[in-house]
């Protein structure tokens, strides 16, 4: 083996290691199952009262990268699935609608949420999207979403105060003034 096909191979054999090395990071890396109990009440805000009232959940499963209190990742890899005796219509008469719901995909392993099929039904209007928790993290929103068959899947996504910051941009009006250990 000449020096070119041995560099070829330390290239190859370098990048196939460190793409392992990525895949294990996102899928698994630092996630961990929450029980009912350590992620709390799910939350959506009432439209008459502005205020957070708790929805009745069931068969809750959860992941999170935070340990022993600290987040390992950023704020938006929390994932919930839960079931809910509560019919659409009810919610949606009660709660606020959030506007341009993105769910976002989570690791392969966690079955419960498929970003997908909550994505397609948001987009076909089967499901619907309420407004959780604004600024749960700074530029961040806990959004719950609801299929009409009673299962309810919550994530956190960018809102626009985050998507400025994380970009480098200017806030636009409105947004929270930034904490000072941002």
């Amino acid at each position: 083996m000449n020096a070119t096909r041995a560099w070829i191979v330390l290239i190859l054999g370098t990048a196939i290691i460190g793409g392992a090395v990525m895949f294990y990071q996102l899928q698994y890396a630092g996630y961990a199952e929450l029980t009912g109990n350590q992620i709390g009440e799910i939350q959506l805000i009432n439209v008459s009262t502005n205020e957070s009232e708790a929805i009745l959940l069931e068969n809750v499963k959860a992941i999170d990268t935070v340990k022993d209190g600290v987040r390992l990742s950023g704020a938006i890899s929390f994932r919930a699935c839960f079931d809910t005796p509560s019919s659409q219509a009810t919610l949606s008469e009660t709660y606020v609608i959030m506007d341009d719901p993105i769910p976002l995909n989570a690791p392969s392993w966690f079955e419960c949420f498929n970003a997908q099929e909550v994505g397609a039904a948001l987009e076909d209007g089967t499901a619907i999207a309420f407004m959780s928790e604004e600024n749960i993290s700074y530029g961040v929103d806990r959004v719950v979403a609801f299929l009409p068959d009673g299962r309810g899947f919550v994530w956190h996504q960018l809102n626009p105060c985050g998507v400025a910051v994380f970009a480098g941009d200017n806030t636009p009006d409105g947004c929270p003034e930034l904490p000072e250990d941002f």
